[in-house]
């Protein structure tokens, strides 16, 4: 199979596997520069009550194999404490400009804690402070309460801030560590619909569901997929 096959239409004998395809469609999407962040995708989650709640967040890891995507959150927010009660959990990528979209449907688990270490330690300076200094979506009074905030606990850290979240008063890189509630959420994919534009709304459209059973902290088995073409 061509590039272009792959990317411009699903063939009539569907994949074995379709996350290589969305895997491929994020790569072009991140290529082409369509946006800012083309790893933008809206993840769900739903409360005990079943009431759904959808956010933006940056997918920082699509693993094809054995089929997980990663994001990074305060494990204090509202979507983390959502997945500790319910890990069932949705995500959706859309790219307007190339025609594609990519639906995913799994459950939640946290990532292990030295890979959440190792991406922390890759963000800038003044990221790595937001996430101690920010309790995620707790009320605050003011954003000049949330600065203050924020500097408190720069200080705290060791850091010699200046005016400024974003200024520090000497020349060296501070050493910050992940603050242990932080960090990142792997979505394991139980089913994956791939969505290509079509003319006259006549879209190409399939959809994959499989097993996953859990196996430790982090991971699980999976079997096969099982593909459907769907109508538009």
């Amino acid at each position: 199979m061509s590039e272009n096959e792959l990317l411009d239409r699903l063939p009539e004998t569907l994949p074995d596997d379709p996350m290589h395809w969305a895997d491929a469609w994020l790569k072009e999407a991140t290529a082409a520069g369509i946006r800012r962040n083309p790893n933008a995708m809206a993840v769900v989650s739903a409360s005990k009550s079943g009431q759904p709640s959808a956010r933006m967040v940056l997918c920082k890891e699509f693993v094809p194999e054995p089929g997980y995507l990663v994001f990074y959150t305060n494990y204090q927010s509202q979507k983390a404490l959502e997945f500790a009660d319910n890990p069932r959990a949705a995500a959706l990528f859309h790219w307007d400009t190339i025609g594609r979209q990519v639906r995913i449907e799994g459950l939640i688990v946290h990532s292990p804690e030295e890979e959440s270490d190792e991406y922390f330690g890759s963000r800038e300076w003044g990221s790595q402070l937001g996430a101690w200094g920010s309790d995620q979506s707790s009320p605050v009074e003011s954003k000049a309460a949330l600065v203050e905030q924020i500097r408190h606990r720069g200080k705290k850290l060791g850091l010699a801030l200046g005016e400024g979240t974003d200024v520090l008063t000497d020349d060296a890189i501070p050493v910050i560590p992940r603050p242990p509630n932080w960090g990142g959420l792997r979505l394991w994919a139980t089913a994956i619909e791939l969505w290509i534009e079509g003319g006259d709304r006549i879209h190409d459209r399939a959809r994959w569901t499989r097993e996953i059973i859990r196996t430790s902290e982090h991971g699980f088995t999976t079997s096969p997929w099982t593909g459907t073409r769907l109508q538009p």
